[in-house]
């Protein structure tokens, strides 16, 4: 019998991996020396394993410089439509692997190191996660860079550069702390500054009325200073860039006050300036109104604008003169879409520039600028809309409330025009809200402001319309459209899951990476008992090697061969972690009436990050892990329940995690995740979901089949039936022994012993005031658990449910959402094209 393959040997056997050519090896071995020696500085004798990971990330970042060059030059000679994605959050994770997978290096860079006596994983390992969002939404933005960039489209995403991005998560005692992301420390060689496009952002200051206009003065100065990243599409040989904006002083700043108290004060007082971009704001869903977080909002967009405006004007390449200086051009170049609220400023300052700068009519700039801008809405959750007040919008943005005034003044008319007499619609689709101080919406300025309007699921799409934007909807319903998210299978499937890439190219060839929808042709293999098995043994592999990781990180004996259960999301009370807990202590109060059961064994996962400031999600945490210092020790139990919090989730972690999953928990409450980005990723690798109707969940169970999906739970309309009635958890409380059990063991400190009333809050939460209604689904939550676990003893069975969900997974690519935006709010066409390589003749 032949020895196996070792780890390196197997992984040149994947062909999704690229080819490792002989000449291409010794180039970049050749390439990763030369960066040691002179990038570096280094000898090789005195390198660290960071400096090998330095000379690896630059040596693989030189096959991108002449193509992102060259992506740029075409741009320019083309002159296509641009699309500019503004989101105060990127969730980029790691990027030194995406770019060999989009590149096709991965295995001739794998072959090189293993040459040179070093091993990749090692290396890709020190790379630090650039964690510049929250959850969700940042991670979306990030997803669908690669996918414009794979389908050819002119796309820039614009940001901040946060010196500090989503804190790390320590456990210590079962509670979260925080810890600053320095994730710049060793420097960034992703990243290229160009300090040559800096550019001023206004803020403070008054305005004065002329009869030539409006001028905006004595203002304070802040410098934004772009740093650059290269986005490679999909071996399509197109480079796009995301442009990040960092926060600078300017060399005069307080010097030409004299009302500081001397030369050092003043230079140390910089720090005010640049304390902008020093730090990302750490809610997921939740709104805070400090002023420093409007300051980052404004900042981002008048960068961006002024950035977007330039390249407007000068459009041909190697060309500075000024080409274009007719406004009314601009929709048909530029497109700019708005991720969620936050840079709804845009609006107002683009017309600020329109009317104040290029002195274009009101009327005028007003259709351009409606033309321009779409908005992406993310959420329905009260807390969670932006809604500033206006001392502060006056204070910081004097010009911009005035603006914002005159565009509601204007949509005020039309409204009143349109519904004549009708004055409580007038309040309530008002940019204005009236009542314990003014507040500006910017969801309102939004919708108002541009052309299209999308929710991110066609079930959160239909909500918007029916609730929370009804006035708009009744006035505009051309506005409104739905765009369901999707993620990139680059990451989320070819690097994070190359096995299972591999035994589907082996089935259907390797085009499905790029057109994912080719997927449904794994039907035809639902009964194949060798393809069964092969997606059975390659979920097993990465059950293993997950469970390795976690044994070394949490020393808890892992059973490979329980159901890997996993809920990995931020914690929120709308994601009811607390449902999960709940039906986990049901589970060990079964094992323990009955311990000589067959039960079916679980590990049970929950992962997130809470909020620093969200007492109640810290509670949650506190409460997992309470619950798993007594399930794991208790001898009864065994390995048939383990229960993990996972510290400090992010993108690297969630590559480890998708893959080894079976079962996928979705279980908001029916109307209040707008779409989930998690659940398709669980689905793609092969896990099982159980879920409410809530969000994308709908449109997989549909892509899926409803067999081969565990729903469960109230719908939006029955939710909304118990809100019109009253939800009563004692009804629950009373009614259900279990539930009773499950609580009163929480409530009299059976999981903290030490601190018998440690979780008080949360048992008053659950009985008195929860708005999440976690009682009203635990009973059916629980038959479908049942379920879950009389399947997965039939492996053959759950496989085929598998196959069945990696099947239906194609129309949750981040490819098919882009290619929606393009030709349906952009006004652009994508395309499979690919452009010459540099190293081509042109």
């Amino acid at each position: 019998m032949s020895k196996p393959l070792s780890d390196h040997d197997r992984k040149k056997q994947i062909s999704v991996r690229g080819l490792a050519g002989v000449e291409n090896v010794t180039d970049l071995k050749t390439n990763f020396n030369r960066h040691l020696h002179f990038t570096l500085v280094k000898d090789r004798n005195v390198s660290t394993k960071r400096d090998y990971y330095m000379a690896l990330a630059h040596t693989v970042r030189d096959h991108l410089v002449g193509r992102w060059i060259r992506t740029q030059q075409h741009y320019y000679e083309k002159d296509p439509k641009r699309v500019y994605y503004i989101s105060l959050e990127f969730y980029m994770g790691r990027t030194l692997q995406n770019t060999m997978v989009n590149l096709g290096l991965e295995n001739a860079c794998d072959e090189a190191m293993y040459q040179l006596g070093l091993e990749m994983e090692e290396l890709e390992d020190l790379e630090e996660d650039a964690g510049l969002g929250n959850g969700g939404l940042g991670r979306l933005a990030a997803c669908f860079l690669d996918s414009m960039a794979s389908l050819g489209l002119a796309a820039y995403g614009y940001g901040i550069r946060y010196e500090f991005g989503i804190f790390n998560q320590k456990i210590a005692h079962g509670w979260q702390v925080e810890e600053a992301d320095d994730w710049l420390r060793y420097g960034n060689p992703w990243e290229k500054a160009r300090p040559e496009y800096m550019r001023p952002v206004q803020f403070f200051g008054r305005t004065e009325h002329h009869p030539d206009g409006v001028k905006w003065v004595d203002t304070q100065v802040v410098l934004a200073l772009p740093y650059d990243t290269p986005v490679p599409g999909y071996r399509n040989n197109i480079v796009n860039t995301m442009r990040l904006w960092s926060a600078k002083a300017p060399c005069d700043f307080n010097l030409k006050d004299f009302n500081v108290g001397g030369y050092i004060q003043a230079v140390l007082g910089r720090n005010v300036a640049e304390n902008i971009s020093r730090v990302l704001y750490p809610n997921d869903n939740f709104f805070e109104g400090k002023e420093l977080r409007l300051k980052q909002e404004y900042f981002v967009v008048s960068a961006t604008l002024q950035d977007i405006v330039r390249r407007f004007k000068a459009s041909k390449f190697g060309s500075r003169e000024i080409v274009r200086t007719d406004f009314s051009e601009l929709p048909k170049k530029v497109a700019v879409q708005l991720n969620d609220t936050h840079p709804a400023l845009a609006i107002p300052e683009l017309m600020r520039v329109l009317v104040d700068e290029e002195k274009l009519p009101w009327d005028k700039a007003w259709e351009v600028c409606v033309k321009t801008c779409a908005y992406t809405n993310h959420t329905v959750l009260p807390e969670a809309l932006e809604r500033w007040p206006i001392d502060l919008f006056h204070n910081l943005l004097p010009r911009h409330l005035e603006i914002v005034y005159e565009i509601n003044r204007r949509h005020m008319e039309r409204v009143a025009s349109k519904f004549p007499g009708d004055n409580d619609r007038l309040a309530r689709m008002s940019l204005i809200e009236e009542g314990g101080g003014k507040r500006v919406n910017m969801a309102h300025l939004c919708i108002v402001g541009s052309h299209a309007v999308n929710g991110v699921a066609r079930i959160h799409s239909d909500i918007l319309k029916a609730t929370l934007f009804k006035d708009f909807y009744e006035m505009d319903p051309h506005k409104f459209q739905n765009k369901t998210n999707g993620i990139t299978p680059r990451r989320w499937l070819v690097m994070c899951n190359p096995s299972l890439a591999e035994i589907i190219a082996e089935k259907i060839g390797e085009d499905y990476i790029r057109d994912l929808d080719q997927l449904r042709k794994l039907e035809k293999f639902i009964n194949d008992e060798a393809f069964i098995r092969d997606v059975a043994k390659v979920k097993q592999e990465n059950k293993m090697k997950f469970g390795a990781h976690l044994e070394e990180h949490y020393k808890v004996k892992i059973n490979p061969n329980s159901m890997f259960d996993i809920q990995v999301k931020r914690i929120h009370e709308y994601k009811r972690q607390l449902l999960n807990c709940l039906h986990i202590i049901t589970f060990y109060n079964r094992i323990k009436k009955e311990p000589n059961k067959a039960w079916t064994p679980r590990t049970v996962m929950i992962g997130g990050k809470a909020a620093p400031g969200y007492h109640t999600a810290k509670m949650i945490i506190r409460l997992i892990t309470a619950i798993g210092e007594i399930v794991n020790h208790d001898p009864v139990v065994g390995d048939r329940l383990k229960v993990i919090f996972l510290e400090n989730y992010r993108v690297t972690l969630a590559e480890k995690a998708v893959p080894a999953a079976d079962l996928s928990e979705q279980i908001s409450t029916a109307g209040t995740e707008a779409s989930g980005t998690g659940n398709m990723k669980f689905m793609l690798n092969g896990a099982l979901t159980i879920g409410t109707m809530d969000g994308a969940n709908v449109e997989m169970a549909e892509e899926a089949g409803m067999d081969n999906i565990f729903i469960f739970g109230m719908r939006v309309d029955d939710v909304d039936e118990m809100d019109k009635k009253g939800y009563n958890a004692y009804d629950y409380y009373n009614r259900i022994p279990e539930l009773k059990q499950a609580i009163d063991q929480i409530a009299n400190g059976f999981f903290s012993p030490k601190q018998p009333d440690l979780f008080k809050d949360i048992v008053n939460l659950l009985m008195h005031h929860d708005r999440f209604k976690v009682f009203a689904d635990y009973e059916d939550y629980i038959k479908c658990q049942d379920k879950v676990s009389a399947l997965y003893k039939n492996p053959k069975e759950w496989t085929k449910k598998a196959i069945y969900n990696i099947a239906g997974s194609g129309k949750f690519s981040s490819d098919r959402t882009i290619a929606q935006y393009a030709r349906e709010i952009w006004g652009m066409e994508p395309t499979l094209e690919k452009i010459a390589a540099p190293d081509d003749p042109k």
